[in-house]
């Protein structure tokens, strides 16, 4: 599991002024907290842990010398600028089923034989305990052909008895529809090949 370490933010220094400065700001909850403390991180230590771990991920979490087992619940970007303002934590309890997230990621495109992958969902929601947490599904769509449909149901999670699945069994997670050509593009062609012909006829 990776490690994070995050130290406890003082409320009086603006958030901005923080990020200004290289953090990121954010938070830690959980039911065996009295309350949530507020937490500042290294902006580049972050950036490195959301290569691996994204919202539904489980780090180990430091702060000021005390670990806990914490699940990213949240990731706010600045739509801006396209790097990390926020990202919240939640204790967890080894006993305690907890709301989380999985990605759904779609792997094989390379050996579709024919049409586009068209997802139609992104994740899956779901409740465990911290011991079944899954931070991604992979659908390999390699062997799916055009009007082929995998819904929440075909997949493993949905399978695994230590999963509370909150997603609607029945939503479609990916569809193979075939590729339409714009009509514009067929006009573009239908006049090439005119040239074409006009060009061998003369």
């Amino acid at each position: 599991m990776n490690t994070l370490k995050a130290e406890k933010r003082d409320m009086s220094i603006k958030a901005k002024k923080l990020r200004r400065e290289g953090f990121v700001t954010g938070c830690i909850f959980g039911r065996e907290m009295k309350e949530s403390i507020p937490l500042k991180m290294e902006k580049a230590d972050v950036e490195k842990l959301l290569k691996v771990e994204n919202k539904g991920g489980q780090v180990m979490l430091e702060v000021d010398g005390q670990t806990y087992d914490a699940l990213i619940k949240e990731v706010d970007y600045n739509p801006l600028k396209g790097y990390v303002d926020e990202i919240d934590f939640q204790a967890l309890v080894s006993n305690e089923k907890v709301h989380s997230v999985a990605e759904i990621h779609l792997v094989n495109l390379d050996k579709l034989a024919a049409g586009v992958p068209q997802q139609m969902l992104q994740e899956i929601s779901f409740k465990a305990l911290p011991a079944a947490l899954v931070e991604k599904v992979e659908v390999d769509v390699g062997d799916l052909k055009v009007g082929d449909t995998i819904r929440v149901a075909d997949l493993p999670i949905a399978k695994d008895k230590d999963v509370d699945l909150m997603t609607d069994v029945d939503a479609t997670v990916v569809t193979i529809t075939e590729v339409h050509v714009k009509a514009s593009d067929l006009e573009a062609e239908d006049a090439d090949a005119d040239e074409a012909a006009e060009a061998t006829e003369a």
